[in-house]
């Protein structure tokens, strides 16, 4: 490697691939578990065929990467060259993720930070991203994980689903186990807050949601630079028009991503989820 700091995060981070072959950046798999196959997300295992078993109520859920699958990841960039690690994952609040990097850590042939981000989807892609920018420039292991730490701390994200049910089922809404009750009454809008998802708004339709899903968007973003991600599952249609009107009404905005959701996040919110990343520079 060309640089002495390498950085790993987890397939959440939903980066594009031309991102991360641009920064060098890698992405250690979880796996889901449909029916009785345990697949890899991001190569065994689309948006579309999740979407689709859910739709059928099929049996999805989620793991963790093993230690072990960290470890080899850990040893294959040492023997590449890299001279440290910075490993950066989604929310410990939602995944074992974070402690089995821990666990890899303590063997790795090179020091590994490791960082619970607090974050999820683009919002852990664009930590890695400010990382791998901070390694690029030369900075060692604390400057790096300085760098990812602040990105985080200036990061937001909001998110419209269909239904809590999906949700309800992974034990991953926190708080918005107060929606509940009313969950056929309202269109829930929540945020990530603390590493948890918890209940931002609740919203009579799914139209007036989505236009306050803009709106949040929007005045989270204000007129400083900031990157922005629009994440989906089954919804690309309702996706582009949200970005098209960010694209318009964002004065700051610097990049732009538009993508489908992986079967990791998209087992616990459904088709129909609309999100959206801000985050400043």
């Amino acid at each position: 490697m060309s640089r002495h700091v390498a950085i790993v995060t987890d397939s959440t981070a939903y980066l594009p691939p031309q991102t991360m072959e641009r920064h060098g950046i890698s992405a250690v798999p979880l796996t889901v578990v449909l029916g009785d196959q345990a697949l890899e997300e991001g190569t065994e295992i689309s948006a579309r065929s999740l979407a689709q078993a859910l739709q059928k109520r099929r049996s999805v859920t989620t793991s963790r990467p093993s230690p072990e699958m960290f470890a080899a990841r850990y040893r294959e960039i040492a023997e590449g060259g890299a001279t440290g690690i910075v490993s950066l994952h989604l929310s410990a609040e939602l995944s074992g993720t974070y402690e089995a990097a821990l666990l890899a850590a303590r063997e790795a042939p090179v020091p590994v930070r490791v960082v619970d981000t607090g974050m999820i989807a683009m919002a852990l892609g664009f930590c890695a991203v400010a990382a791998a920018e901070a390694a690029e420039a030369g900075c060692g292991l604390d400057e790096v994980v300085a760098a990812a730490e602040k990105r985080a701390s200036g990061t937001s994200a909001y998110f419209y689903v269909d239904t809590l049910d999906y949700l309800r089922r992974g034990g991953r809404i926190g708080a918005a186990r107060a929606l509940l009750g009313s969950a056929l009454a309202v269109k829930p809008l929540l945020e990530l807050s603390g590493g948890r998802i918890e209940p931002r708004e609740k919203v009579r339709t799914a139209s007036k949601a989505i236009a306050r899903l803009e709106e949040i968007a929007v005045e989270r973003a204000g007129r400083a630079p900031v990157d922005i991600a629009v994440h989906h599952l089954a919804a690309a249609e309702r996706a582009d028009t949200l970005a098209e009107h960010l694209r318009d009404r964002v004065p700051g905005l610097a990049e732009l991503h538009v993508s489908e959701v992986g079967a990791v996040i998209g087992a616990h919110t459904g088709p129909g989820l609309l999100g959206v990343v801000v985050s400043q520079r």
